[in-house]
């Protein structure tokens, strides 16, 4: 099962108001380097988003975030989704991911729940709120005792912090929406998506993401 760490340094965390968009905007982040996407389940059109980056855009690897249920597991998986991401987890939920047959990242914000997923097996996760949970001070912290945990910190980490992520030891990747602005989304601006993403997928250079 391929990691999602490993996918890109950079995840876009998507938020899709309208499905006829997916497809261009997906294209625009794949043209600038960042090839995984995580289309959260926040909105009506999230599955039908999926879809249609899934049939459209064949360099995409398209996840599903947000995703907090074993139903919403269900139906993102049988609308292409090929990761799973969530904010937090339960062991009914954890069991949903596990058998859904995708990689997925379960979300931590506490040493304890981290030390729950290393005892079931999971090593990848989510660290979510990444700023308001303790930021890169925080994951440092956890690389001593806890050096098999790996992470993609997401929230409140944009193009300044994303670097010093990255720098980390138990960090693979990012997630993050810094480079779909709301006023380019809304002017379907994707040229300057896919430059947004190009700088975005530079932020690894010199060896700080693996």
């Amino acid at each position: 099962m391929t990691s999602v760490l490993e996918l890109s340094p950079v995840v876009p965390v998507v938020v899709v108001e309208d499905p006829a968009d997916a497809v261009p905007l997906a294209r625009a982040l794949v043209a600038g380097g960042l090839p995984a996407i995580e289309v959260t389940l926040r909105t009506a059109g999230a599955l039908d988003a999926i879809r249609a980056i899934t049939d459209g855009v064949p360099g995409a690897v398209v996840g599903a975030g947000t995703v907090i249920t074993p139903a919403q597991v269900a139906e993102a998986v049988g609308a292409g989704a090929r990761f799973l991401v969530s904010p937090g987890w339960t062991d009914v939920l954890l069991e949903a991911m596990r058998a859904s047959g995708v990689p997925f990242l379960p979300g931590v914000s506490t040493t304890s729940e981290v030390v729950a997923l290393l005892e079931r097996g999971v090593r990848e996760m989510k660290f979510f709120p990444a700023q308001a949970a303790g930021g890169t001070a925080y994951l440092r912290s956890l690389a001593g005792p806890l050096p098999q945990a790996r992470f993609c910190p997401t929230g409140g980490i944009g193009p300044a912090l994303a670097p010093e992520y990255l720098a980390l030891p138990n960090v693979g990747c990012v997630g993050g929406s810094w480079m779909l602005p709301a006023d380019a989304v809304a002017a379907r601006d994707w040229d300057r998506i896919e430059r947004l993403a190009r700088e975005a997928a530079g932020l690894s250079a010199g060896g700080t993401c693996r």
